[in-house]
């Protein structure tokens, strides 16, 4: 008989899933690292399945998030104009070179490591770029906003679909400079928005090449599913600054791994 739930991996949700809900921070930038360096997963295995993981679990949030009104659809459908295409080109770019080859191996890993280290500096010095750039972005015209967040919806769509991070804690900061007069709230929820969609895509791709191991998708699900929905009771209670910041150390630690 098959052994569908592997508790390693459920636990590894749990995990996962508790420091999402506490920082917020998406599972991207956190589950495929801890399925890299701690499992010795394959990175093509790790990146597709964890796709597969963020998309299933922010379908929810989005739900939520449409309802209250929260989503500006405008913002979400520009990303989506330059993240599904850049999507695309990527998962061929990938198939053609081989998901599971050697090459490939290395251009995931480094990407993946870079995009850690990216993201850590995103979570540290957010305050400081927003109020550095959000200036110069305010005064450009709409036309040039809606350009600028289509290029960011390709830069996205590239690192998302070969690193599986990106999309949230980048992405949030890029809008906010973008969009500095739009509360934040709703920035966060345009970007798990276009999230679904830009993941969903990516994870399928995966899934065509033989990238994503089903059964451990299952487990990462049953843990981190409960572990959001407990650490999100307690979120108010702990000092979300803290956190982040050992959250970030973290992050670099596992992204200079990786890219060195």
């Amino acid at each position: 008989m098959i052994q569908l739930i592997h508790f390693p991996y459920a636990v590894s949700g749990f995990v996962v899933g508790a420091l999402v809900g506490l920082t917020g921070v998406g599972g991207g930038s956190l589950m495929t690292p801890l399925l890299v360096l701690l499992f010795g997963i394959h990175p093509a295995t790790a990146v597709g399945t964890d796709l597969l993981y963020a998309g299933i679990t922010k379908i929810s949030g989005t739900t939520v998030h449409s309802l209250h009104g929260s989503v500006d659809w405008r913002v979400t459908r520009r990303l989506f104009a330059g993240s599904a295409p850049a999507a695309l080109l990527t998962l061929l770019a990938l198939s053609y070179f081989g998901a599971q080859s050697g090459q490939t191996n290395g251009v995931i890993t480094t990407t993946l490591g870079v995009s850690l280290l990216m993201t850590a500096v995103a979570l540290v010095f957010r305050p400081y770029l927003v109020k550095k750039f959000a200036p110069f972005f305010e005064g450009r015209s709409d036309e040039q906003i809606a350009l600028l967040t289509v290029v960011l919806g390709v830069g996205l769509g590239v690192l998302v679909t070969i690193s599986s991070v990106g999309a949230g804690a980048l992405g949030v900061t890029f809008l906010l400079m973008l969009y500095p007069k739009m509360p934040t709230l709703r920035i966060v929820a345009s970007d798990i928005a276009h999230a679904v969609p830009l993941t969903l895509i990516a994870g399928a791709g995966h899934w065509a090449m033989g990238s994503v191991d089903w059964p451990m998708l299952l487990s990462l699900l049953v843990g981190s599913i409960p572990g959001v929905a407990i650490a999100s009771h307690f979120a108010s209670r702990v000092p979300d600054r803290v956190l982040r910041t050992l959250l970030a150390g973290a992050l670099a630690l596992a992204g200079g791994r990786l890219a060195l």
